[in-house]
């Protein structure tokens, strides 16, 4: 759950680029190189889960963001910034 501002932040699904002029997965234009290492070519590595965990049960967040979907939907808040963007005052949610 995120609020309306961070919808425009979150990130894309990850598919392969269009096969094109300038795409990321040609041979020709300055992209990818044949018989490339990519280990020891890529700068900074692509880690599935990221670096960023939940402030409050220190799990793993998918997105660039703060709270975990679970952690966000119980206190209410957007998983991204922290804003507050649901009442769960009358909610009966258990910590299971």
């Amino acid at each position: 759950m995120v609020c309306e501002k961070c919808e425009k932040k979150l990130s894309k699904v990850i598919v392969p680029d269009k096969w094109k002029e300038g795409a990321s997965n040609t041979t020709e234009g300055g992209g990818r190189k044949i018989n490339e290492n990519k280990l020891l070519s890529k700068k900074k590595r692509w880690t599935p889960y990221g670096n960023t965990k939940c402030m409050i049960c220190k799990q793993q967040v998918h997105q660039d963001g703060k709270y975990c979907h679970t952690c966000a939907y119980s206190k209410g808040v957007c998983a991204m910034c922290g804003k507050q963007v649901l009442d769960t005052k009358l909610y009966k949610q258990s910590n299971v």
